[in-house]
């Protein structure tokens, strides 16, 4: 490029996603006089879901600024917990994040979900519909402009991915008041009304219940339960 030179500083958190040379502190960058700052901190590997405050010469700007010719750049990383304004704080996951979207709905976050891969352009697109955060390990996805809005997902471990999302969006925890399955909403049951969708072993069993009301899926507090329990107290001890 021939354009502006400017030097660029990144926050330690986003190291993790530009080159090593450029984690040291300030560096420069050149720059084609055209492209909006946004433009360039993507092109240094950094999707503008994850960057914070941008700031040029020591004020804040927004993405749209395009680079001048000496300015002093600095990226900052997302604050948490992040606000979200706009929409009702729900979320949609990409397929890679099964288990997290099942984690997440048993502690009665709204958190849409694709069994299957969809496709980027349909992911986007659904985030943009309905509104949705998506939550995704890709970052040419999360780059994608049509999206709504977006987070990184900095670990492949289901317990570090947990934290990582109600630390920084902050939801608000209701356990035990979705389908895993499906994301619908819980109600209570009688054993009479779920008596058809059960096996005899459970059905003698057992008599306290919950059904899903978009599904009809029957909950009750089997041999899994502990387990689960377990994830919802941390998460409630720690987020609730």
């Amino acid at each position: 490029m021939n354009g502006p030179r400017i030097q660029i500083t990144f926050a330690p958190e986003l190291h993790l996603f530009v080159a090593a040379d450029r984690r040291a502190g300030r560096t420069d960058a050149d720059t084609d006089g055209v492209s909006t700052l946004g433009h360039v901190v993507e092109s240094l590997g950094v999707p503008l879901t994850e960057a914070g405050v941008l700031s040029v010469d020591g004020r804040a700007v927004h993405a749209g600024h395009v680079p001048q010719e000496g300015e002093r750049i600095e990226v900052g990383a997302v604050a948490r917990p992040q606000q979200v304004p706009g929409a009702p704080l729900r979320f949609l996951l990409d397929v890679h994040l099964g288990t997290l979207a099942r984690r997440l709905r048993l502690l009665g976050v709204d958190a849409a979900y694709f069994s299957e891969d969809v496709g980027d352009p349909a992911l986007a697109a659904y985030s943009a519909r309905d509104r949705r955060v998506l939550l995704s390990r890709d970052r040419g996805l999360l780059r994608r402009r049509e999206l709504w809005a977006g987070a990184y997902v900095y670990s492949d471990q289901p317990d570090e991915q947990l934290r990582d999302v109600l630390s920084r969006f902050a939801p608000v925890l209701a356990p035990w008041s979705r389908c895993t399955a499906c994301n619908g909403e819980l109600k209570e049951a009688t054993k009479e009304s779920v008596a058809g969708l059960l096996e005899g072993g459970t059905e003698r069993s057992y008599d306290v219940f919950a059904q899903c009301t978009a599904c009809e899926r029957p909950y009750w507090r089997g041999a899994h339960h502990a387990r689960l329990a377990e994830v919802v107290d941390a998460a409630v001890a720690e987020f609730g």
